[in-house]
């Protein structure tokens, strides 16, 4: 009979991983303009299809998203709020296809790098089988490269919303 200890190794398995997304992108900007476009929901309006970020981005306070319509489609906590080089916050979808899913953790790092700004973004702490890290896995690379573009040329990308439809 094998010992014990060649027993439980054979039955090792490695822990499964839970989803995160990275998205790192280099943008030509100050970090005092990034920071300002992460944060102001005047600004986040323009290249985050219509949507105006709102809180006073003290540790602790709400975070929402506000639809051109006033609806409020996305709620959760500023985590981290250190100007202008980090920001964190949990966010999750109100909508009913993501009732039985926590908030996941969005967190926004700016370095200078050069005469560029290095944004990476971090987004984890989902389920497994999240169907919301489904839906963010396509909108981030969209919502970023607009903030890229209206950045640096001051205009953001006209990508279709329903093109980003979340499926789930």
């Amino acid at each position: 009979m094998p010992s014990p200890l060649i027993y439980r190794r054979s039955q090792w398995r490695p822990p499964v991983p839970k989803p995160e997304f990275v998205y790192t992108t280099y943008i030509e900007t100050t970090p005092e303009k990034l920071w300002q476009a992460l944060t102001d929901g005047n600004f986040t309006e323009r290249y985050w299809f219509g949507a105006r970020l709102r809180s006073d981005w003290k540790v602790g306070s709400s975070f929402e998203m506000v639809r051109s319509d006033g609806t409020v489609s996305d709620a959760g906590k500023v985590v981290e709020c250190d100007p202008p080089r980090r920001l964190a916050y949990t966010f999750i979808n109100l909508s009913d296809k993501y009732k039985n899913e926590f908030p996941a953790l969005a967190t926004f790092v700016l370095e200078p790098y050069g005469k560029l700004m290095k944004l990476t973004l971090t987004h984890e702490g989902f389920s497994e089988g999240s169907k919301f890290f489904n839906g963010i896995s396509k909108g981030w690379p969209a919502i970023l490269s607009s903030l890229k573009s209206i950045l640096e040329t001051g205009q953001p990308l006209q990508i279709p919303f329903e093109a980003l439809k979340m499926e789930g």
